[in-house]
């Protein structure tokens, strides 16, 4: 049996949660999880929201490394791993069936309690 870790949808989650990371840093110096409204609705088109928010990744990527300390520290990580979470192959538009949505959920939990873990304080 496949490993849920080894999904398209956990991938999507991974990634989302490292580009809502970035976002975070630069904005506020910290980073607070999301609603599960918001989860939901991502996951109804995560290859769009996703590339929405790449598109302003590097923006934000050098506002947060301005912030220095362990915000720019933190940027250079997550930025490293948003990057390699991108899928290395051409993605469907589609939205996610219920069991990928929560699929989906579990990547970006897993992401972010990674965050958590490494970065105590800044991720909420």
């Amino acid at each position: 049996m496949a490993r849920v870790e080894d999904g398209r949808p956990y991938g999507w989650g991974q990634l989302y949660a490292a580009l809502l990371t970035i976002k975070g840093l630069a904005e506020a110096g910290r980073v607070e999880p999301v609603s599960a409204r918001q989860l939901e609705r991502t996951a109804g088109n995560p290859r769009n929201i996703c590339w929405q928010l790449l598109g302003e990744a590097g923006h934000q990527a050098f506002l947060a490394r301005e912030r220095g300390g362990t915000v720019a520290d933190a940027a250079v990580v997550v930025m490293t791993d948003a990057v390699g979470l991108i899928p290395a192959r051409r993605e469907s538009r589609s939205g996610l069936k219920q069991q990928e949505a929560k699929e989906f959920r579990q990547g970006y939990e897993a992401r972010l309690a990674v965050y958590r873990k490494e970065w105590e304080g800044l991720v909420g």
